[in-house]
């Protein structure tokens, strides 16, 4: 007759314990990338903040897969460029997830092209060039630049297929709006956050557009204002894309539960250019500049003469 198993020998059979944590992860995620970028702990386990980030990353991720994919059928070694990197959870999960995964695919040591990082703070620049040294991700490079500067750097390839900008604050998002066209980059995903240039012209114009049009009344009280300057900063941005020949898609990265600056921008070039759309869509741009009295903000969208 077989012994009745003890209590502790039963609690003890389920040896992973951590497997309902582990269960959220993706396939083929390094759980040791994941510790080093403190998105899990020693232990293996994800906090409510960690998983909010991991979730907004792996749902990006998806969007930027197929991108990879579309540029990898055309050419080899293409360049992804992430701007506002941060501590660079995009980059290193992305580079993990597609580029270690297709590693024994490639023969040529470049095929699989390269992701370099953009981010202002040195400190995390140093940190996350040390992490990729250790990890062995020898095609991730990082660069201590502003999106501006990045923009002439001589460290930068003439032309980047992919740019990336997730939660770049304010006009980081225009800034590599202007990086993405003077690099002649194929797709660019955007999730803008904290815009506040376009709501600081609306306030300071406020009292002459409200008497010149009932428009204005959109923008009267200061939450609308900021509220409203975020959203035609965006419809700005979209028409911009438009006029440079892209086909853009507005969508939510992922719930709103998540995060409040959840807009995502996708943004490609046609591969067959629609010249009279993208008139349209400059001349739509000036009339709604003119209209909100944004003419000072001209040069920030700038569309093809």
């Amino acid at each position: 007759m077989a012994k009745p198993s003890s209590p502790s020998s039963a609690r003890a059979a389920p040896r992973p314990a951590l497997q309902p944590q582990i269960a959220e992860l993706r396939p083929g995620q390094s759980v040791e990338l994941l510790k080093e970028l403190h998105i899990l702990t020693r232990e293996g386990k994800l906090n409510q903040d960690t998983r909010r980030k991991l979730k907004q990353v792996y749902h990006l991720y998806q969007f930027i897969e197929p991108l990879l994919d579309e540029v990898h059928g055309r050419q080899a070694g293409p360049v992804l460029v992430d701007h506002g990197a941060g501590k660079s959870y995009l980059g290193f999960i992305l580079y993990d997830l597609y580029y270690n995964a297709r590693r024994a695919a490639r023969s040529e040591p470049g095929a699989l092209g390269r992701i370099i990082g953009v981010e202002t703070r040195s400190e995390l620049v140093l940190k996350s060039r040390e992490l990729a040294q250790r990890l062995g991700f020898e095609r991730m490079e990082f660069l201590n630049l502003s999106v501006q500067q990045a923009q002439s750097a001589e460290q930068m390839p003439a032309q980047v297929d992919i740019v990336t900008a997730l939660h770049a604050c304010d006009t980081a998002t225009d800034d590599a709006i202007a990086f993405g066209l003077a690099h002649q980059a194929r797709h660019m995903v955007l999730v803008p956050c904290c815009q506040a240039e376009v709501a600081g012209v609306l306030r300071q114009s406020k009292a002459l557009s409200i008497k010149r049009s009932p428009l204005a009344e959109l923008w009267r009280h200061p939450l609308h204002t900021r509220e409203f300057g975020s959203q035609i900063t965006n419809v700005l941005r979209c028409l911009q894309l438009q006029a440079h020949g892209y086909a853009v898609t507005v969508t939510e990265l992922v719930g709103w539960e998540h995060s409040m600056k959840n807009e995502l921008i996708l943004a490609s070039r046609s591969a067959q250019p629609q010249p009279a759309q993208a008139r349209m869509a400059a001349e739509r741009l000036q009339v709604l500049l003119a209209e909100f009295g944004l003419s000072k903000l001209d040069g920030r969208f700038a569309v093809p003469a």
